[in-house]
């Protein structure tokens, strides 16, 4: 069985071939299909962005395929970077850049209220089947100054109470352990594992 991973993300394809590496499937990436263009995220939700993606990929190709939307979600901002992570700060903008917008924003809440979580939603579709999701949250809470020079996106911010550090401050292999995206795609396996049977 061959899975497309809807993007064209090198480090991304690695830790998917790293967790299904057990399972017989051929894993490429988008890389393979130089004809599919950027697949633009208009979605209100996590949910419909990875759908969007994965029908999309799995259409063109005829292929199983699994896409992922994932972000930060600040109870203190309504749930706000959500879907607009990534372009908290503006369409340019950067990982810096959206930190600094956050703290910003967060300048006047107090420690106890600075909640918030990690939410990674991924789909698996098939254009005859019905599109599969899988989805993990990691809670947190965001810190006053950036923390731990690892990770990358919010990752410096957020604070995981149980580890006693932020994602940025751990190694690889314990946020990989605990993280929003470990979670959904432990999930994912399951599912796979089912249609490989």
């Amino acid at each position: 069985m061959k899975l497309v991973i809807a993007s064209r993300n090198a480090g991304k394809l690695a830790e998917y071939q790293a967790l299904l590496a057990d399972l017989p499937i051929e894993i490429v990436s988008l890389a393979h299909y130089p004809e599919i263009g950027e697949i633009p995220e208009t979605g209100k939700d996590f949910f419909a962005n990875a759908a969007q993606k994965a029908e999309t990929v799995a259409h063109i190709t005829g292929q199983w395929t699994l896409a992922d939307d994932s972000g930060l979600e600040v109870d203190a901002l309504g749930g706000r970077p959500g879907v607009y992570s990534a372009r908290f700060a503006g369409e340019d903008a950067d990982d810096a850049k959206n930190n600094e917008k956050l703290l910003k924003l967060l300048q006047d809440v107090p420690a106890g209220k600075r909640t918030a979580r990690f939410r990674a939603v991924i789909a698996l579709a098939h254009k005859e089947r019905q599109t599969q999701f899988a989805e993990g949250v990691c809670e947190g809470l965001i810190t006053f100054a950036p923390q731990g020079s690892g990770g990358f996106g919010y990752d410096p911010l957020f604070f995981y109470p149980p580890a006693g550090k932020t994602f940025a401050q751990m190694t690889k292999e314990e946020k990989n352990k605990i993280s929003h995206r470990a979670q959904a795609l432990s999930k994912v396996k399951l599912l796979l594992a089912q249609i490989v049977r």
